[in-house]
């Protein structure tokens, strides 16, 4: 206990407010839990409110939806089941005592608490790599962005973050940005790209062709240039190991930079309490239940692998409430034994790591390199998935019944051609 800070006490404690602790934040008051969301913003929603092209709940809602509809029928789900949430309230620490004694001290403006619950779910979804990250060096000069603050001045602010514009990275949310930025009337200079095909979904790349887009595949910005604000920046071609190719540089002028070189998980107040973290995803290592290697302390969408999709992300939400309702009835996640999930070839990361073979659970996991023509096979149960493309930008999901597997000792997961 914290002496002088006022302590609350709940079954669950949900850590962010996006989609995946919306999720699981309605899924735990349906089960019966008594529960507390917390989100760092003013608002809830996550980056949903600024995201606001459709392409959204096809899954989950069976209709599609922009970013902020999407939000607000997880809010008033929220609203409607009487579920306790705190906005404008950032999480200091998690502190793990037992396997059902937890507390996680944070503070909001009427002050600092201290709120004991059997279990946490951490939904904090994933935060941007940044210029430096990806080796851009040069002047510090005002209008470099990330994709997200891009997103934010425009759609939360209504700013446009410049007039000619270079974007680094072809994801989709590099390739999305592209045309809004084309449709409010910025000039987009170039993509660039540093792998030699497009990050972003097929639809996606097609934006470019639509606005007259170049896309520049292997190459990469590596300097930016100018006085108070950006003037230009310098683009080189790579090779095919990634490495810069002499004598092949060349200078973009524009305004404006955007970064969208990818999500990393955001974790540190897991690895803070000694959460195991895969190296390929990034997020924690967790079970058919998304326990992690903390018992009690389960985990969900961008904060546990990075998603393509908003519905696997409320999915994993649902997925994560579950296991915590199992864990405080039962003390704890029980298996007669743990089946090891591994990566085989062509296979860049996948979630869960570990399966019961009690339940049916769904695979999670992203190639390595695009394919056409393709088989997911799982060779110790003889599954096996055809695909007629798999490309790194697309998250695969399999289902797998606990029938198939339960007497299987390991998995191994890769996509090869038929």
């Amino acid at each position: 206990m914290f002496p002088g800070i006022p302590m609350l006490n709940y079954d669950v404690v949900v850590i962010g407010g996006g989609p995946a602790g919306m999720a699981a934040a309605a899924r735990a008051k349906e089960l019966g839990l008594n529960v507390l969301l917390l989100d760092e913003n003013d608002y809830l929603g996550g980056i949903l409110p600024q995201c606001i092209h459709p392409g959204f709940g096809l899954h989950y809602f069976r209709e599609e939806l922009t970013g902020p509809e999407f939000a607000a029928r997880l809010a008033k789900r929220l609203v409607e089941l009487g579920v306790e949430y705190r906005t404008a309230a950032r999480v200091m620490e998690i502190r793990n005592y037992s396997d059902l004694e937890k507390v996680v001290i944070f503070t909001s403006p009427s002050g600092a608490y201290q709120a004991w619950a059997k279990a946490v779910i951490y939904a904090a979804g994933a935060r941007e790599r940044h210029a430096f990250e990806i080796g851009i060096v040069g002047d510090r000069v005002a209008g470099v962005y990330t994709a997200g603050e891009a997103q934010t001045l425009m759609d939360i602010y209504g700013v446009l973050p410049g007039k000619e514009i270079v974007i680094v990275g072809s994801g989709d949310v590099g390739l999305i940005m592209a045309r809004r930025f084309a449709l409010e009337g910025a000039k987009v200079k170039a993509v660039i790209e540093l792998m030699p095909y497009p990050g972003g979904l097929a639809r996606n790349v097609m934006i470019l062709r639509d606005f007259d887009i170049p896309l520049y595949l292997s190459h990469k910005v590596v300097e930016v240039r100018g006085k108070g604000r950006v003037e230009r920046v310098k683009v080189v071609k790579v090779d095919e190991n990634l490495n810069e190719i002499p004598g092949s540089e060349f200078w973009i002028e524009a305004d404006a930079l955007i970064i969208s070189a990818g999500l990393v998980p955001s974790v540190k107040k897991l690895t803070a309490i000694g959460v195991e973290i895969d190296p390929s995803t990034g997020g924690p290592v967790v079970n058919d239940r998304l326990e992690t290697s903390v018992p009690g302390v389960f985990a969900a969408g961008n904060a546990l692998l990075i998603n393509d999709l908003v519905d696997y992300v409320a999915e994993q939400g649902e997925l994560a409430a579950e296991g915590a309702k199992e864990f405080i009835e039962n003390g704890g996640i029980e298996s007669r034994k743990w089946i090891r999930v591994e990566k085989g070839e062509n296979v860049r990361l996948l979630a869960p790591h570990r399966l019961s073979g009690e339940r049916d659970v769904y695979l999670y996991l992203r190639v390595a390199r695009p394919m056409e023509d393709v088989e997911l096979r799982i060779p110790e149960v003889g599954k096996r998935v055809k695909l007629s493309l798999a490309t790194p930008a697309e998250m695969l999901r399999v289902k797998l019944k606990a029938e198939e597997i339960r007497d299987a000792e390991k998995l191994t997961v890769e996509v090869v051609r038929e």
